[in-house]
């Protein structure tokens, strides 16, 4: 019998990786600016802002340039401080201090189960995360999930992706680099426009894990739900 999906994708913040994104962005930022860049010169006053024009640049990223670039070119113009070689020390604070942050998230084995459950029943399995960070961010959170990097065939993340969450064409775009089919594709996410409405328009089928709920509605999408539990039960049921 034929496999119901071609791919099965995750999210990971929220969804492999339980967590408060506030706190989470409060600690890690914490870090990041205590360890790098204010020893690179940073301002504090305009560093953290700097950050977020940053992400809101690569999440109006329309395709046609990498979300990394979109991010970097705001950023320094906001900081006033070139950003060569910056991108490279800001890799090595994700490569070490930032694992500090694991503190403010909530690893479970449920997610190792999941990932193994869907590998059973999909051709390939992805890690649909929102391209707002370089790789070595990305499997470094990966990690602390207690899963390896290598178990997924695709991971996204923002030197490989030209759009963000919650614009479906982010999913398209990983449609395509795959060569798959939208309506062979499943998304598994806890924010219920980001993951759920944007891949739903994009065509995929979805699953909405509530155990750390992001809605901006008062009423839920209409897909399947349930917590991250009942999302292993159901792929093992696939």
């Amino acid at each position: 019998m034929a496999e119901k999906y071609q791919a099965i994708m995750f999210d990971l913040d929220g969804t492999l990786l339980p967590m408060d994104m506030d706190e989470f962005t409060k600690g890690y930022f914490g870090y990041l600016y205590s360890t790098t860049a204010a020893p690179l010169g940073y301002a504090k006053e305009t560093f953290v802002p700097a950050m977020w024009k940053g992400v809101s640049a690569m999440v109006k990223n329309d395709g046609t340039r990498k979300n990394s670039e979109a991010f970097w070119e705001t950023f320094e113009a906001i900081t006033g401080i070139p950003s060569k070689d910056k991108a490279k020390k800001f890799d090595e604070f994700y490569k070490g201090d930032f694992n500090k942050a694991k503190a403010f998230t909530q690893p479970t084995p449920l997610a190792v189960k999941a990932v193994e459950a869907a590998r059973e029943k999909a051709e390939a399995v992805a890690l649909a995360t929102n391209p707002l960070f370089p790789r070595v961010a990305v499997e470094s959170r990966v990690t602390w999930t207690g899963i390896s990097p290598a178990a997924f065939d695709y991971i996204t993340d923002y030197d490989n992706s030209t759009s963000c969450k919650p614009n479906p064409a982010y999913y398209l775009e990983i449609a395509k680099k795959l060569n798959l089919d939208p309506a062979r594709c499943l998304m598994i996410g806890n924010n219920a426009q980001e993951d759920i409405e944007a891949a739903s328009e994009a065509g995929f089928d979805t699953y909405l894990v509530t155990d750390c709920l992001i809605n901006e509605r008062e009423t839920l999408p209409d897909c399947k739900k349930g917590s991250l539990a009942d999302c292993v039960e159901y792929l093992k049921s696939l």
